[in-house]
């Protein structure tokens, strides 16, 4: 039986509008002994039932599983991962030989909060981003199993980085399901480890998928410079576009490994590619008109709203630098996958980088997160990944 919360006058007005998040703000009363990571029931100030989720701690108080009156069990699970594998098979992107990397479940984007699944080769990768989903991880992870059927033969849960430090939960990283993996997977054609053991993510950013591939098309005769590689993705398509020379640069050198066991993987013994070791200021201020064609990809410069004004400042600065240091008639590729920063303030950032390095830019594409990471059309935070094209004359 779950336990009941109670919301302020008129707090469900979202709610009737299907987002799927309630603050601690509009709660009026919860039900005694509710723990963090327990299933709730979510009922108005007049105790009409509304919602059924997992409550946390923190502003966020629960995350919405079904706004309908339903018990959360194996029925359940297998539904919604059922419903996101469908999906993805509609899209084409699931069961492709030349495509074996992929997102099955990206949080709220398939009405599963809180829950990250990514796919490589025969390996599901899950991860939790709420205790809810964490203390849920063994149903998901068999529901996982049934539904995926021969398509997988591991489970690695990835959540250790993922949960809130106060949960005290004693996470660990490990095989669920499985346990021989072979980490290398395939994207559009090209080979790539994943680290789902320490890297960062679920082990590689599914996410700029498309975006490499669009570089790929840009690469051609070209100077290419990959700034924050991680694991040299977008370098590794543009050496299959034909770059005359592609430079990786990363602070880590974990990530500089990873990159040269990448490029090395698809190209052996091909010289045009070249790794640094460095911080990406201080290489751009000493790399200045070297190269045809920029990727500017850093990590997320604002995790929450509080560093929102710092993190603007952060994109204006890297972007002036690149455009700063770009050849004439060359091309620039930069994101912010900040959720905190949503596409107008990154274009603006971009837009105030442009006007300080007094160049004439023109913008070639507008990017975002593929269809395998969709967005709730009820929950807009749901678009975190934000990129710009530019043309710099």
């Amino acid at each position: 039986m779950y336990k009941s919360i109670y919301l302020k006058r008129g707090k469900e007005e979202s709610l009737k509008r299907f987002h799927p998040w309630i603050f601690s703000g509009a709660i009026n009363r919860m039900d005694e002994g509710i723990e963090e990571g327990d299933i709730v029931k979510v009922f108005t100030n007049s105790n009409d039932f509304i919602a059924v989720g997992h409550f946390q701690i923190g502003s966020i108080a629960v995350r919405v599983l079904s706004f309908e009156d339903i018990e959360i069990n194996n029925d359940f699970w297998k539904s919604r991962l059922e419903v996101a594998l469908q999906m993805r098979l509609a899209i084409g992107i699931a069961d492709n030989p030349e495509n074996n990397t992929f997102r099955l479940v990206h949080g709220e984007g398939d009405n599963l909060p809180g829950l990250v699944i990514d796919c490589y080769g025969d390996t599901a990768v899950m991860q939790a981003h709420s205790v809810g989903m964490h203390v849920n991880r063994e149903a998901v992870s068999k529901a996982l199993v049934e539904v995926m059927g021969d398509r997988i033969k591991n489970v690695y849960y990835k959540s250790e980085t993922t949960l809130p430090f106060k949960a005290d939960l004693g996470q660990e990283n490990g095989f669920m399901y499985g346990g021989n993996a072979d980490d290398v997977a395939v994207e559009n054609g090209l080979k790539f480890h994943i680290d789902w053991l320490k890297g960062q993510k679920t082990g590689f950013f599914v996410d700029q998928r498309e975006n490499r591939k669009l570089l790929e098309q840009y690469s051609k005769g070209k100077s290419v410079l990959n700034m924050f590689c991680y694991t040299g993705g977008f370098s590794v398509y543009a050496m299959r576009g034909g770059a005359k020379e592609v430079h990786s640069v990363d602070s880590s050198a974990k990530a500089i490994e990873l990159t040269n066991q990448n490029i090395e993987m698809n190209f052996p013994g091909d010289s045009r590619h070249g790794e640094f070791c460095e911080d990406a200021f201080k290489y751009l201020d000493e790399h200045d008109d070297k190269y045809d064609l920029i990727i500017l990809d850093p990590p997320a410069f604002a995790k929450h709203r509080s560093a929102l004004r710092n993190a603007l400042k952060g994109y204006t600065r890297l972007n002036l630098k690149g455009l700063s240091r770009i050849k004439h008639g060359g091309i620039l590729f930069t994101f912010s996958c900040s959720q905190a920063v949503n596409k107008d303030q990154f274009r603006q950032a971009v837009f105030t980088a442009a006007a300080q390095a007094k160049r004439r830019v023109r913008i070639l594409h507008q990017l975002h997160q593929p269809a395998d990471h969709p967005i709730n059309i009820y929950h807009p935070e749901g678009e975190y990944l934000k990129g710009l094209v530019l043309y710099v004359e």
